[in-house]
């Protein structure tokens, strides 16, 4: 069982309704549950930390984001970050200097995001550095209720400018999907993800192998999204509590 954050479990600081209990629920029913978030500002122990305060417990090897899975693959490729990230996040990638080569790392850097950042990143590029893109999601839904720019867009106009591709570590990478499902034990085709972007979480995760996926009608969901993305969510429903009455009905008819 795959759960996105921000716009499933929670919006800001205020858990979505029913969604503490919808985690609860499948607990209880012996579901393993990793959350898979896209978000590039917040690092890993504060987003742990916000959970708690939801009264949400979750251990550090439940949750995966794009943060780890770059260090991850900045470690084994032996390369040198030059980060254009979110200032909070900056912290994620201490310790990471000496290696044999460069990559330039891009998430949601929010206002950090001007042209003298993206033409730093951009030589880099030119040069030869590795390009890592954290996510690439459209949009996110901002403090004021309204959609914002994410870093995509930012990350398409590197791509268009150097020529260069990115590696895309976050949803929808399969590999991001299939490194959450490494230690549960579960194949892909068992697998269930729930989320609110039906591009990143719904269609990524149905590419990547995964039997279901659901889109919830919260966070940036807006009418008219299931329509949009191919693959199209297995079902769409109102919140996370909708979804995991989904998800325990369909484990009852499949025993």
């Amino acid at each position: 069982m795959l759960l996105d954050l921000v716009g499933v479990v929670y919006d800001g600081d205020i858990p979505i309704a029913g969604a503490v209990a919808a985690v609860e629920r499948l607990r209880k029913a012996g579901l393993p549950v990793r959350f898979v978030s896209n978000t590039t500002r917040s690092p890993r122990h504060r987003i742990i930390a916000q959970l708690a305060a939801l009264d949400v417990e979750v251990a550090d090897e439940e949750l995966l984001t794009p943060a780890r899975a770059a260090i991850e693959w900045l470690r084994r490729h032996g390369r040198q970050p030059h980060l254009l990230v979110h200032r909070d996040l900056e912290t994620e990638f201490t310790g990471l200097g000496g290696g044999k080569g460069r990559a330039v790392v891009v998430g949601d850097a929010g206002e950090a995001f001007d042209h003298a950042s993206l033409n730093r990143a951009f030589r880099e590029l030119v040069a030869g550095a590795d390009f890592l893109a954290l996510a690439t999601n459209r949009t996110f839904r901002d403090a004021d209720g309204q959609l914002s720019l994410d870093a995509g867009a930012f990350v398409a106009a590197l791509e268009f400018a150097s020529g260069r591709s990115p590696v895309v570590l976050g949803k929808p990478s399969p590999d991001f999907f299939h490194s959450a499902l490494a230690d549960l034990n579960c194949p892909a085709a068992d697998a269930v993800m729930v989320g609110d972007d039906a591009e990143s979480d719904v269609a990524g995760s149905l590419r990547a192998g995964l039997g279901a996926a659901l889109l919830v009608r919260t966070g940036k969901y807006r009418p008219g999204d299931e329509t949009r993305f191919d693959p199209a969510p297995t079902a769409v429903v109102d919140d996370l509590a909708a979804a995991t009455d989904w998800i325990l009905k369909a484990r009852r008819n499949a025993l």
